[in-house]
């Protein structure tokens, strides 16, 4: 189990990779027996990490749904704008502060469902002068206004929030708020709550559908420390002895999840990247004693950035600069000020994630969570069920670097390095309305899926402008699967629906059977969904290769004198598996 499963099961089961039980699960999976250690491995991470099942949840509850879906209380409101200010009480681990919503009416309504989660609390809510009533149901409110507010009509409600917030026992694994100490003992403050949700710490319409087309975060903190939020740094006011306010403004759509605060004793430069469109300020912000090694690691940052601008188009928040921030959790796509803690190296920790030594050259943080900006930041699902647009796409944004720096065959490599990693436990896309992801294979098995699918484009080019297009027609969007996948199918020129149905919706892999005689080949796909008829690159012989378009029936491809009967080679990118029949 390399670095990388670990993750993607501790990910999804809310525990730390670096655990001393999984460094022994580890070793232990040394031993090939793979069915019988497979059943050991899911008992001993069972055990040593939470407890729960390592699959979709089998019951939901009413708080499951009132999360995850779109309720009534939240469907007649889109939120325009979150203005976030609060402060900090390190030795308390308590924060509190005001939330002031902008949002717009989308049809007549009364009854406002807001998040926020125990054990947060909300003390008032009010607009100018007027006082609204509020109930609470577990980790939402229901605030109560006198009569139904009029559709197109525009409001603001400032909401009063004080509370302990869940603390994170294993960001960004294991969620929530992280009040840590840097190595010298001060106080480093940050959240991660990807999957919990940003009501974890603030009052928000915690649901992906509806990103605000602003925000505005102010932190108040002891003017001993620095505060660096999203967007661009507006400025700071001390306003009494010892106490600072940082402010800073979001000009761009903004998910939830990814406003976020990072408090610490940081120092900073900035740089300018000439990008496609035109100057991006890049800020790194790091712990003051680690200035000089981060300046040397992020040398990578303009490399990245012209891969990744030559694949997906031009980075996608401009106006609102791109962040690198020190973290004290290993790392997030923060839009704009993305979480680092790489701890300064290559690879993943300083593991190579493919096993091929390609991910050593690279650090894995700066790429992944940088090639987040497109697609998570960018691109958002509407659910986190359909959470492989943000990850497959995301994995398959390491192979396209590793092809920038080093190569095709490089990022041939890579792809099916981490093709290892792939479970095939559950379904990639997970259920709908329940907050619910699927199989954590939607990184591994997103990025050979989509690795796939380039393949059988077979025009490097237009797969290019499928990706970029992707970018430009969803831009600052919120998507479903089924948006991304007609899209690809429609501009690739090839229906695509029962590949994208195969890869993500079950989990079998495709075994393409296949039966040699002397002067021909007979193949079929199995295991597959109805109509499955994925065409395939094969070799036969020494030199001679063919595409093939297997259907569940056999088909025969009668060859000419000089095949020796034997040599049947399937292209190793594309993600299927073979079984020679007699």
């Amino acid at each position: 189990m390399n670095q990388r499963t670990r993750a993607f099961i501790c990910k999804y089961i809310n525990a730390d990779p670096t655990a001393p039980i999984l460094t022994f699960i580890s070793t232990f999976m040394l031993i090939r027996i793979e069915m019988t250690i497979c059943s050991v491995i899911c008992f001993f991470v069972l055990v040593s990490c939470s407890g729960q099942p390592l699959q979709q949840k089998k019951k939901f509850t009413r708080q499951d749904t009132l999360r995850g879906s779109i309720t009534p209380e939240r469907a007649w409101w889109d939120v325009v704008s979150y203005h976030v200010a609060f402060n900090t009480d390190y030795n308390n681990r308590a924060i509190e502060g005001k939330c002031e919503i902008q949002f717009r009416v989308l049809k007549p309504g009364n009854r406002m469902q807001v998040d926020l989660q125990q054990p947060m609390q909300i003390s008032r809510a009010y607009s100018g002068d007027d006082q609204y009533k509020f109930t609470r149901e577990g980790n939402i409110y229901y605030i109560n206004f006198p009569q139904p507010l009029k559709k197109d009509s525009l409001h603001t409600i400032v909401i009063v929030f004080r509370g302990n917030p869940k603390i994170a026992v294993h960001p960004p694994w294991q969620g929530g708020w992280i009040f840590a100490k840097d190595s010298l003992g001060r106080p480093w403050m940050s959240v991660a709550c990807q999957g919990l949700g940003a009501s974890a710490w603030y009052p928000c319409k915690d649901h992906q559908s509806d990103e605000p087309d602003s925000a505005f975060i102010n932190i108040t903190i002891p003017d001993t420390l620095v505060a660096v939020a999203n967007g661009r740094f507006m400025g700071k006011q001390s306003f009494s002895a010892g106490l600072m306010t940082y402010r800073w403004a979001v000009t761009n759509p903004i998910n939830n999840y990814n406003i976020v605060p990072y408090i610490g004793k940081y120092a900073s430069w900035d740089e300018t990247y000439n990008g496609e469109k035109g100057k991006l300020d890049c800020q790194f912000w790091v712990l003051d004693y680690n200035l000089q090694k981060a300046k040397q690691q992020f040398r990578q940052v303009p490399a990245m950035l012209k891969c990744f601008e030559y694949w997906f188009g031009p980075y996608p928040f401009y106006e609102d600069s791109y962040k690198l921030v020190e973290s004290p959790h290993l790392g997030m796509e923060h839009q704009s000020a993305i979480a680092y803690g790489n701890k300064y190296q290559n690879g993943y920790l300083g593991n190579d994630l493919s096993g091929t030594g390609w991910g050593k050259k690279w650090d894995f943080i700066i790429v992944h969570e940088s090639g987040h900006e497109w697609f998570a930041n960018n691109i958002t699902t509407n659910d986190i069920a359909d959470m492989w647009i943000h990850e497959g796409f995301t994995t398959y944004s390491e192979v396209l670097f590793t092809e920038c720096e080093f190569g095709k065959e490089a990022g041939n490599d890579y792809l099916t390095g981490i093709r290892k990693s792939i479970e095939n436990d559950i379904p990639v896309v997970g259920p709908y309305g329940v907050n619910q992801e699927g199989s954590g294979d939607m990184y591994p098995k997103g990025a050979n899926l989509l690795h796939t699918i380039r393949q059988i484009i077979n025009d490097d080019n237009k797969f290019r402008q499928i990706l970029r297009g992707l970018n430009a027609v969803f831009y600052h969007k919120t998507v479903n699967s089924k948006d991304v996948e007609e899209y690809i199918s429609k501009e690739s020129g090839t229906d695509f629906s029962k590949l994208f149905d195969q890869y993500l919706r079950t989990i079998k892999i495709p075994v393409l059977e296949y039966k040699l005689n002397a002067r021909s080949v007979s193949y079929r796909w199995s295991d597959c969904v109805e109509a499955f008829d994925m065409k395939v690159k094969i070799k036969l012989g020494d030199e001679k290769q063919e595409w093939i378009q297997p259907a569940r029936d056999w088909k025969t491809l009668d060859l000419s004198n000089g095949y020796d009967g034997k040599t049947f080679i399937v292209d190793r990118n594309f993600y299927i598996l073979t079984k020679k029949t007699d």
